[in-house]
């Protein structure tokens, strides 16, 4: 392996956010009774992706993301709410969204056994664990990193201090970040000077200054730059051949 210590996001790396977030959302806006339908989508991310750059650039805490993203959202459609009950509402139905991406169980649960495995997020640490819980990917980890646990987020370099002080026998050369979001993740990454991946399976852009040390488009692609077999490949060659 070239890398021991492998550090996941958890959202669109691990986890279908869009599909649990899709489902929560849903589910509150039929009891609010708003209509379900693409533009309501669109205009609720963007306003809540917009708190979430600004949590991300330190402008504001956490609490104001969560506490005021409904009631901002609600106020474009005329509608006031109580933005903070509303959040808590939605948070619960989140927790339950547990879709894996591809086979992300599998490849974690393999990689356990080779490296140290560790989750940075900036999620909501209550609704992040439930939901590695409910996938059961949680056993594979030696600990979970929370930016609302941390008192920083990702990219802040503090963030990755404090992660990195809590990693037994911590080398940097020998750690890996591997996530979807440049901006987080990879800009993150790169600051506190550890390798990483960028996980882009739809093909996105680089943005100015943020660099990955690699990327992919599946998850899979890990095994490659890990220097590592993936027994899923050798798995599905077998089955094509007929052998056990």
């Amino acid at each position: 392996m070239n890398f021991q210590t492998l550090l996941f996001d958890v959202d669109d790396t691990l986890l279908d956010f869009q599909a649990a977030e899709d489902q929560a959302l849903q589910r509150l806006f039929r009891e609010k009774k708003v209509a379900w339908s693409p533009a309501i989508k669109e205009a609720y991310q963007q306003v809540n992706q917009q708190l979430w750059r600004d949590y991300e650039l330190g402008k504001i805490s956490r609490n104001e993301v969560t506490d005021t993203r409904f009631g901002k959202f609600f106020a474009t459609l005329n509608q006031r709410v109580d933005s903070p009950k509303m959040d808590q509402q939605y948070r619960s139905y989140l927790a339950q969204g547990s879709q894996l991406l591809a086979n992300s169980r599998e490849i974690v649960a393999d990689l356990a056994q080779k490296a140290d495995l560790y989750i940075v997020t900036n999620g909501v640490s209550e609704t992040q664990r439930n939901r590695l819980t409910k996938a059961g990917l949680l056993p594979y980890f030696k600990d979970i990193f929370v930016s609302e646990e941390t008192g920083y987020q990702k990219p802040m370099k503090e963030f990755f201090d404090y992660v990195f002080q809590r990693i037994p026998n911590f080398k940097a050369s020998e750690t890996v970040i591997i996530g979807d979001s440049l901006t987080s993740d990879i800009q993150g990454g790169q600051g506190a000077g550890i390798a990483t991946v960028w996980l882009n399976p739809e093909q996105q852009p680089l943005l100015p200054g943020i660099t990955p040390t690699y990327e992919i488009r599946q998850l899979a692609e890990l095994y490659q730059i890990l220097g590592s077999d993936n027994p899923l490949a050798n798995r599905k060659k077998s089955l094509a051949t007929g052998k056990k």
